[in-house]
């Protein structure tokens, strides 16, 4: 595990923490924040991306995947300077209709919001960053994938604030739990990890609510500091219509579920065209022998990890900074990631190779004008299992408004 080089910029950003500043660091506002700040009455926006896959292999021809791969549109309304409401509707592979985000935002004071309806975790950036223009390449990193499953969002009520004399800004929100187990099958597992017990606000069951929040800090020149975390118990189908005097039914249904305890960290950095952005998520589950032993299919246990562990660093440049009076942006990056869902198991599960993987991406980010983005990079994929790197040309476009 290459962990020092993330511990690196931590440390590093850390120290010029230190540093006595005098200005605000500003960080791009995404498209949910530019409609909370708009003018009062309807405000429109949003954002789309169309993508090609195509698979490099020496071996056999592949055919490339096109694809619509989503078209998002927000409708906000500012009722007044103190009440403001938030939708995003997401139309994903050109045929499913999602609402990502559907939220009221009341001010309390100047310190404080309060938020409820259909509301994004705030774990890491992509997630509620995630916009096409705000990140290189063009498919999204693939540790807010498998880790962290981006788009996260469920029901639930809480509070966001900025303060201004601590430079800072918070997020603690109380939300619906992931669904562990339903329909008679186990929805979490190593090669799928957390992401099939997203309930998305739809039909979502709860058992006890789910705590996670988020504290970023932009007291540094151009540096953005991120502590995010999510801590909650699954839930399961197993407990709808369970009789109460029903002690073998009752473990059953405990079985079925695992407790959750993701930490997330991230940096980035804005400067005179460079751009460096690190992003770390660890993950415990806690419960994993009862579950995988319960959720077993014929005769084979589930093989859910009880850590799971995966970070990203990137570095990239605007070579046209050096020319001010230019519009345009040019920006070659390269990034290296990592993740492994089985990064600590317990028996009877048996750690999988496959499971642990590198992936280096390196292209091009070109900003015709302002929301709109040309993109195109080259992944290189590989698992400890494998001997050597499948690759994956991506090319795309996006825009944002």
């Amino acid at each position: 595990m290459k962990i020092p080089v993330l511990a690196l910029l931590l440390i590093l950003s850390l120290e010029t923490f230190s540093q006595q500043v005098d200005t605000v660091n500003i960080q791009p506002k995404n498209t949910a924040e530019s409609l909370l700040s708009g003018k009062h009455g309807l405000t429109i926006g949003g954002y789309g991306e169309v993508h090609y896959n195509q698979p490099l292999n020496q071996n056999q021809s592949n055919l490339g995947i096109l694809d619509a791969h989503r078209l998002v549109m927000f409708l906000g309304y500012n009722f007044s300077n103190q009440t403001q409401f938030v939708s995003e509707i997401e139309f994903e592979y050109a045929k499913e209709i999602w609402v990502e985000q559907m939220f009221i935002q009341h001010r309390l004071n100047k310190f404080m919001n309060f938020r409820a309806g259909i509301l994004l975790i705030p774990m890491g950036i992509i997630n509620e960053y995630h916009e096409p223009t705000t990140f290189n390449g063009v498919e999204r990193p693939m540790i807010d994938n498998r880790i962290s499953p981006t788009t996260w969002r469920e029901i639930g009520l809480g509070f966001q604030g900025n303060l201004i004399s601590l430079k800072s800004r918070y997020q603690v929100y109380l939300v619906n739990g992931l669904k562990s187990y339903d329909g008679g099958k186990a929805l979490f597992s190593g090669s799928k990890a957390l992401r099939e017990g997203r309930q998305k606000g739809s039909k979502a069951i709860m058992l006890k609510p789910a705590l996670t929040t988020k504290v970023e800090f932009y007291g540094v020149n151009h540096i953005n500091l991120g502590i995010s975390g999510y801590f909650g118990e699954s839930t399961s189908g197993l407990y709808n219509n369970l009789p109460k005097d029903s002690v073998n039914l009752l473990q059953k249904a405990d079985s079925s579920v695992v407790n959750i305890s993701m930490l997330g960290a991230d940096v980035r950095y804005n400067h005179s065209g460079v751009k460096i952005t690190a992003q770390l998520y660890y993950t415990t589950i806690a419960n994993t022998y009862e579950y995988n032993l319960f959720a077993a299919t014929g005769g084979k246990p589930n093989d859910l990890g009880s850590a799971m562990i995966g970070y990203y660093v990137e570095l990239a440049y605007d070579i046209f900074k050096p020319f001010s009076k230019l519009k345009y942006q040019l920006m070659p990056f390269v990034r290296y990631e990592t993740y492994n869902t089985h990064y600590k198991v317990k028996y009877p599960v048996i750690r999988n190779k496959s499971y642990h993987n590198s992936i280096i991406t390196t292209g091009l980010t070109y900003t015709i004008t302002k929301g709109a983005v040309l993109k195109a990079d080259l992944q290189l994929l590989k698992s400890e299992a494998d001997t050597r790197y499948s690759k994956i040309l991506n090319t795309g476009i996006g825009v944002n408004f």
